[in-house]
């Protein structure tokens, strides 16, 4: 079964890097900075750290593993809580930036707040709830 991989990006300001999604005939959503496990990754957190480098040319370090679900493609997806200390957006490498026919791929930072999250059309729906709870009073990214 395929893996895939996110990242709760938490930024040296308490924000976190997500990135808004907008293709034509459908609503704008946001997603966690990942993609997909290659059979050259020698780790699941290694596949992250690579998908940071490619989707926002961003230096990470992996602190915690967040939660697991199975999305409706049937792939397991792994979400991360990472500290992020430098990216350049503009710098992106990802496949995915070389086709027009992928519609725009915008970097935004989100604060980390139930609020913030819970306002976003998030991708998948299911990991909405998940972040909202982390991100209040004593959630487990209160320290990240």
């Amino acid at each position: 079964m395929p893996q895939r991989v996110r990242a709760v990006l938490v930024t040296p300001t308490g924000t976190t890097l997500m990135i808004k999604r907008i293709r034509p005939g459908v609503d704008p959503y946001w997603v966690l900075v990942g993609g997909g496990v290659e059979d050259t990754d020698t780790s699941n957190e290694a596949a992250l750290l690579r998908e940071v480098r490619e989707e926002i040319a961003g230096d990470a370090q992996v602190l915690r593993h967040l939660h697991q679900l199975t999305n409706p493609a049937g792939e397991t997806e792994h979400f991360y809580v990472a500290r992020v200390t430098a990216w350049d957006f503009d710098n992106r490498t990802g496949p995915e930036f070389e086709r027009d026919d992928r519609g725009e791929y915008l970097l935004e930072e989100v604060p980390l707040t139930p609020e913030a999250i819970g306002a976003l059309n998030l991708m998948p729906p299911q990991i909405k709830d998940v972040l909202a709870a982390a991100t209040g009073p004593g959630g487990l990214l209160a320290t990240a």
